[in-house]
């Protein structure tokens, strides 16, 4: 059951994220809180990254396998960035984003090997 959860959520994210990224978001003046958009890169793809290694958990049993997840997920990032350019009039491809989103996958891969990994 816990296994379904994590794939679910984990699909999800991906969809989420692929069309938050190509779609217009209007700029909200609701709060004066200004969040930044590499903190948004860097949160979306740690939650992203982080529950596709729960959904493999289990099945991850050699580093090799956690890392071609790690970079899947890095790809996925370039591929939108690339689409938010060719596809888009709204939005532009910025190398700052593919960083920022390293380091959101970065993170998570941290934070899994210290408290999910098996041992």
């Amino acid at each position: 059951m816990e296994h379904k959860f994590y794939f679910y959520s984990a699909v999800l994210l991906t969809v989420v994220i692929t069309i938050g990224s190509l779609i217009s978001i209007p700029k909200l003046e609701v709060t004066q809180v200004q969040i930044s958009d590499k903190l948004v890169h860097i949160s979306a793809y740690c939650l992203l990254t982080l529950n596709w290694l729960l959904v493999y958990r289990f099945k991850i049993n050699k580093l090799k396998y956690g890392f071609l997840i790690l970079f899947l997920i890095f790809i996925y990032g370039i591929i939108i960035e690339v689409l938010q350019g060719v596809l888009t009039s709204y939005r532009q491809a910025d190398l700052l984003d593919v960083l920022a989103n390293f380091a959101g996958i970065s993170l998570a891969f941290i934070f899994f090997s210290l408290f999910f990994e098996r041992k």
